[in-house]
């Protein structure tokens, strides 16, 4: 009887832990994940050369753990877009940086002093490219005040997905010095450029790329990432009602550009350190001290986020949102305010120093693999919108889709009796794929995405 009783206890265990660890595997901090299970690699562009280069890194997250408690994350910090080229002069390229990301899977808000939000990783994608805030590291005369916006310091520099690497050292940078690779990040909404009613950059008109997503003002923005308190990112829409499906609405920051004729005090009042450039040197907007949060004024608190119900979280969870003006461009703070909500997961952080690792994630406890589930469709996929333009064409067609897919999607140029002319492959963790047309005689073809209906269009 013993010997049962100990059995029926064992089975019990087995069974509880067989609950939670189905609880966990449904948890987005671990589903939602863009999985290289294709060997997809990424693509860069070089200045002068509007034919991407394939590298040899592979591209999104490479695998995915969970604990009871963390969910821990491999990627190479390599999107599936086509990224580059950096036309300010970066010297670095985009290379492969073995990131091993921890995120816990129960975040908790931080009821003590709220963590500042600092250069540097602050989070990462979906897709496992990491986040950075607003600031470029750098500040008017290096005084440590006037600390520069990167989203417009650095804009000549980001590519059409808005993206950079920062340059990577082994030895003191300096004359002569070159790094020996770059850790590619995005500081805001990662979605092109040309995206936009009124894009503030051309260099999609001849590097021609797209992002993680391509906002949808009719429908609930999608889960694009984690902070590293582990509460999720989402891109720049979400419910009217925070506290139900809903209307959906832009959600909009509550920080705003301040009304000043010169740089002489700091948002709260007090008198700055030093004085800054004049408005006609840099416009109003060039710096992190140019803006004041006013509590109330958008849908959005200090942090940049909110409490709200989702399509991952439909019981509420608190959220930051990747906020975007109505043309659809980034607005401060970008992604993240200027303090966490939650507890940090520090250990996300490198050590200071040149040839350090990345993180100083450890991994000294039980875990489980999580295996996506691959189909030919998935319910992203299934809910994008596709987009094929411009038509009439004679250059080239693109198709763009607005939520990348977890799966690799066939995209098919048909004459008007089926044949098809051309295929081409939408890559996991990316929206866009086009064909060049100037070779095909005038006429009517068809553009068939995964064996979906087709959409009719011209080439001149």
């Amino acid at each position: 009887m013993k010997h049962a009783s100990i059995t029926l206890l064992a089975l019990l265990a087995r069974l509880c832990l067989a609950e939670t660890a189905l609880g966990q595997a449904t948890n987005p901090a671990i589903t939602k994940f863009l999985q290289n299970t294709t060997n997809v690699r990424g693509r860069h562009y070089v200045s002068g050369n509007a034919t991407p280069i394939q590298d040899t890194a592979h591209a999104n997250v490479q695998r995915v753990r969970y604990s009871a408690t963390a969910v821990y994350v491999n990627c190479s910090g390599i999107p599936a877009y086509v990224i580059g080229p950096y036309l300010d002069n970066n010297p670095s390229l985009a290379t492969n940086r073995q990131n091993l990301f921890k995120l816990p899977l129960t975040p908790r808000p931080n009821t003590g002093v709220a963590r500042a939000v600092t250069g540097g990783n602050i989070g990462v994608l979906i897709n496992g490219v990491p986040i950075y805030n607003y600031a470029d590291g750098m500040s008017y005369q290096n005084q440590g005040v006037w600390r520069q916006n990167a989203v417009v310091f650095e804009r000549g520099g980001f590519d059409c997905s808005k993206g950079h690497p920062a340059p990577v050292f082994l030895t003191t940078p300096g004359p002569g010095v070159t790094p020996v690779g770059g850790n590619y990040h995005h500081h805001q909404n990662p979605s092109a450029f040309n995206i936009a009613t009124v894009p503030l950059s051309t260099v999609c008109n001849i590097y021609l790329a797209d992002g993680l997503y391509v906002p949808d003002s009719t429908r609930h923005a999608p889960l694009i990432g984690f902070a590293f308190d582990g509460y999720p990112i989402y891109g720049g829409y979400g419910y009217t009602n925070p506290l139900a499906v809903s209307a959906i609405k832009r959600m909009v920051p509550s920080f705003r550009k301040r009304n000043i004729t010169a740089r002489t005090t700091l948002p709260n009042g007090s008198a700055a350190s030093q004085v800054g450039p004049t408005l006609a040197a840099q416009a109003l907007g060039s710096y992190f001290e140019d803006y004041e949060q006013v509590a109330g004024l958008g849908n959005l608190d200090d942090h940049n986020g909110r409490f709200c119900v989702t399509p991952e979280y439909p019981q509420g969870t608190y959220a930051y949102f990747a906020t975007i003006d109505r043309d659809g461009n980034s607005v401060f703070p970008y992604v993240l305010g200027t303090t966490y909500y939650g507890v940090v997961e520090v250990s996300n952080f490198p050590n200071m120093g040149l040839g350090q690792p990345p993180t100083n994630v450890v991994i000294n406890e039980p875990v489980t693999t999580y295996s996506p589930v691959v189909s030919a469709t998935n319910p992203a996929s299934a809910a994008a919108r596709v987009t094929v333009y411009p038509s009439p064409t004679h250059e080239v067609l693109v198709v763009q889709m607005t939520l990348s897919s977890a799966v690799v999607q066939p995209v098919e140029l048909l004459d008007l009796s089926g044949r098809v002319i051309e295929r081409q492959l939408l890559f996991p963790g990316s929206t866009m794929c086009y064909f060049d047309t100037q070779a095909l005689h005038a006429g009517v073809y068809l553009v068939r995405v995964n064996s979906g209906s087709a959409v009719r269009v011209v080439i001149e």
